[in-house]
């Protein structure tokens, strides 16, 4: 049985990291898919035991088809190890599905992802498949699985002719931005994806997700989603690097396979306006935002 290989990115987080697993292994095409796990070397003495836990359980007998294992000598940081492990696997393999250790998953995950990566092989328009699926109001009013224009980040596979349009440079990709495709880009100002765009301008982060969602914006290329979500980011209990403690993302996962995939390659009407009514009505009330940020500033004092 042919599948796409699975790359996963891990670093300081032992627990996320065991729980990312056993989920994966429990997929149906687990035995039958080559993993390739990309540990990241430790930022300070700090991180130093961490990641060696985090070593000792990728080192387990875990029951993949195959498994191969790049343990860095210096630490990369997020982006810069995804970059590198995508490009180098997604070259050699021609598709890839990428996960990072905070995610878990459906039993039906990677049967979702190798589905629909063989439908829409030969879709150049069609240029990530999301495995991750918004918790939407009326998730049942839209179809199994619909098309959109952003790119995510949690859990997530593409081709090799897809991650070729790629472009680590930000101000290739957005300095002729007009205003216009701010707005679409940032659907009609309801996320603040321009603004990501703006902080990485600035050095205030160093984003792999936000340039990509912007190559794949800039060559007009969309996103296959599921209406159940295959994956569930669990680092939004405020351990990750780039995350703070919060549950509006929280989805509760697919509990059978997913057969229905769209015909018609184009972005999903329905679908686009009840996630843009999710981006505007995600935060809730003050009084929620101000919760959410005490603990953002709380775990931000814990690290």
């Amino acid at each position: 049985m042919s599948t796409a290989p699975i790359i996963l990115f891990v670093y300081n987080r032992p627990d996320h990291t065991l729980s990312t697993l056993k989920a994966l292994e429990k997929n149906d095409l687990a035995s039958f898919s080559e993993l390739f796990i990309y540990s990241d070397a430790p930022k300070n003495e700090g991180s130093k035991l961490a990641v060696e836990q985090v070593r000792e359980i990728i080192k387990r007998d875990w029951k993949f088809k195959k498994i191969h294992l790049t343990l860095r000598d210096t630490n990369c940081g997020l982006a810069a190890n995804v970059i590198d492990g995508v490009s180098k696997v997604v070259k050699q393999y021609g598709q890839i599905i990428v996960l990072e250790d905070d995610l878990t998953t459906s039993p039906f995950a990677l049967t979702y992802f190798n589905d629909a990566l063989a439908r829409y092989q030969h879709e150049d328009r069609v240029m990530q498949i999301s495995g991750y699926g918004y918790p939407l109001k009326d998730l049942e009013m839209l179809p199994e699985t619909f098309f959109f224009r952003v790119a995510n980040s949690w859990g997530w596979a593409t081709w090799d002719h897809a991650w070729k349009y790629f472009n680590p440079d930000i101000h290739q990709l957005t300095d002729d931005f007009t205003a216009e495709q701010i707005y679409q880009f940032s659907i009609e100002g309801k996320e603040n994806f321009w603004k990501q765009v703006q902080e990485f301008k600035a050095g205030k982060i160093n984003s792999w997700a936000i340039r990509w969602y912007a190559s794949v914006f800039k060559n007009n290329g969309l996103v296959l989603y599921p209406r159940n979500s295959l994956t569930q980011n669990i680092g939004n209990d405020g351990s990750g690097t780039h995350t703070a403690a919060e549950s509006t993302y929280h989805v509760v996962l697919a509990d059978k396979k997913i057969t229905e995939f769209p015909q018609e390659i184009q972005e999903h009407t329905q679908a686009y306006e009840s996630i843009k009514y999710f981006y505007a009505h995600r935060k809730g009330s003050i009084w929620k935002r101000g919760i959410r940020f005490a603990k953002k500033k709380l775990n931000e004092l814990k690290k």
